[in-house]
């Protein structure tokens, strides 16, 4: 029997509502991706944006002959190996040029300095107590400091402080923490309980701590499953926040990633301060990859407001189980969430399932996901990968090696030397009559705490004067799917107002208060519009 009109109706009715519930769980993709270069010669494992809008880039000395050689025939000390292991990216040139590392840097860590130097700390090795430095010039190279380190630094994490030090925290059998440059040659190097807490037995799950500046000047570290807010000047755990309800571990190598959630300043004040940390691999995972049962990662991110008086973790589902995803604060205030796979862990060779699209997760979203899903990129970002954004509101992203050395064939996963942009969908042609053109301030201005500032820009559409927002952001520095001193600040400030014919805006926003809240050093001052984010201008402060 032929069905019913009414029956087909009924069938049709089911059919679009099961899309139209899909469709709102599935946000539609945004975002596009460009390949910059086809190889820069080297893995990118760490990288970090320069205030000259170049990006140091290394990965390390032992993993055998480079694809780039050293110039002028140099080859590194006491070896055969005449090839590069770090590179300098030129964004505006799309060029690179190669660098010498001396001593093992593999899986170390480093801050930006105030005056616009890497300080990069520790490695494997010989490169374990070595201090490096880097200030970019056409022909600079690293310099190296034998024993600037009292201890050995492998997977730590370093974080810029407001007296414009920066403090190293952890590593491997490392259950301390200390500072660069020293105070004197004796200071001492205090031990971090916390470390010897949240440490595995035989697995670790607390390399590569999560470590972000609080607005009163103390340390919120988070390892393993559990944080504390930390006075590192007195050795002394101020609170100890609940464990996340799942009790799972996001640290290396179940790793996970991790950002501070903008920060708005009003009245010289920082109200709310939230940390949101997503992905990693379940309890167990590490054993398991090492005997081939590669186990799903986590699809869950934890959200906490650590100013609260009695702070809660609030959890969410992503729309992808991740592990190895790096967490970029974008200059809108969204995070995306890119890179990484959805079995296995960090380690050679324990990661399965690559990750091709990103997420774009939106803070302030009430209603609905938070989450969007990204247009995809073709090539698998797995363990050794790194991004970080880059002045023009792109996202620079390279890196992948699960090998112990270069490997390009018969592997599930080739040693990637390839450079890409994700570009977000903020960057679409489409918004170009709303998107601002800062004016002033000029680039490198230098800026003081708690002054007022006029910025100047352009918009050649209509504008609304109250969804004008400045921000700042401070240039991470990204290894193993975290951005350390990653920091973006939201300006306090009136509403724009028109200047000049029909395009020309003023708005006077009040600078960040002190080194607690914007610790001291080179930021990128974005104009955003409707979500639309200017390119960024370099400032001082």
């Amino acid at each position: 029997m032929a069905p019913s009109t009414s029956h087909i109706y009924h069938h049709l009715l089911f059919f679009f509502l099961v899309f139209l519930l899909h469709a709102q769980q599935c946000p539609a993709a945004g975002g596009s991706w460009s390949v910059l270069l086809p190889s820069i010669g080297i893995s990118a494992m760490h990288t970090q944006l320069l205030p000259n809008d170049r990006v140091v880039m290394y990965d390390r000395t032992d993993f055998g002959v480079s694809n780039i050689s050293l110039p002028n025939g140099a080859c590194r000390p006491n070896t055969t190996d005449c090839s590069a292991h770090s590179v300098e990216y030129d964004v505006a040139s799309n060029t690179v040029r190669p660098l010498m590392v001396l001593s093992n840097v593999w899986c170390s860590s480093g801050t930006l300095m105030p005056d616009g130097r890497l300080v990069q700390t520790g490695g494997f090795d010989d490169g374990y107590r070595v201090v490096r430095i880097y200030k970019s010039c056409d022909s600079c190279d690293w310099q190296e400091i034998r024993n600037g380190l009292n201890q050995q630094r492998w997977y730590a994490t370093n974080h810029i402080l407001p007296d414009g030090r920066q403090i190293i925290i952890g590593g491997r059998q490392a259950f301390n923490y200390e500072f660069y440059p020293k105070m004197s040659p004796t200071e001492n190097t205090p031990n971090l309980p916390f470390l010897v807490q949240t440490n595995d037995p035989n697995v670790e799950n607390n390399l590569y701590p999560f470590v972000f500046l609080y607005p009163d000047g103390n340390l919120f570290i988070f390892a393993n499953n559990r944080a504390i807010l930390f006075d590192y000047s007195n050795n002394q755990v101020l609170k100890t926040y609940p464990s996340m309800p799942d009790g799972q571990p996001r640290n290396y190598p179940s790793t996970g990633s991790a950002v501070l959630l903008p920060l708005q300043i009003t009245q010289g004040t920082v109200n709310a301060v939230e940390v949101l940390v997503c992905g990693g691999a379940p309890k167990g995972a590490f054993a398991n990859a090492n005997k081939g049962i590669f186990v799903g990662a986590l699809n869950t991110c934890g959200r906490i407001k650590i100013s609260d008086p009695n702070p809660q973790w609030v959890m969410e589902t992503m729309p992808f189980a991740r592990v190895m995803g790096d967490m970029l604060l974008l200059p809108n205030g969204h995070v995306l969430i890119i890179n990484g796979a959805s079995a296995g862990v960090a380690g050679w060779e324990l990661g399965r399932n690559p990750v091709l699209s990103p997420v774009i997760y939106q803070p302030d979203k009430q209603v609905g996901s938070p989450f969007e899903v990204q247009n995809p990129s073709t090539k698998p970002r797995v363990y050794h990968s790194t991004a970080v954004l880059l002045a023009d509101g792109r996202v620079l992203v390279g890196g992948s090696n699960p090998h112990d050395k270069y490997e390009f064939t018969n592997v599930l996963y080739p040693t990637e030397l390839s450079l890409e942009a994700f570009s977000p969908s903020y960057l679409d042609s489409n918004s170009s009559d709303i998107r601002p053109k800062i004016i002033l301030p000029l680039k490198n201005t230098k800026i003081g705490y708690g002054k007022q500032v006029v910025i100047v820009f352009t918009v050649s559409g209509i504008v609304d004067p109250s969804s004008v927002s400045v921000k700042m952001v401070a240039p991470p520095f990204n290894t193993h799917s975290f951005s350390m001193n990653q920091r973006l600040l939201v300006l306090d400030g009136g509403v724009a107002a028109l200047i000049l014919g029909k395009s020309r805006y003023q708005v006077v926003v009040t600078t960040p208060p002190n080194g607690n809240v914007a610790p001291a050093g080179n930021y990128l001052l974005y104009v955003v519009h409707k979500e639309i984010p200017s390119a960024g201008t370099w400032v001082q402060l």
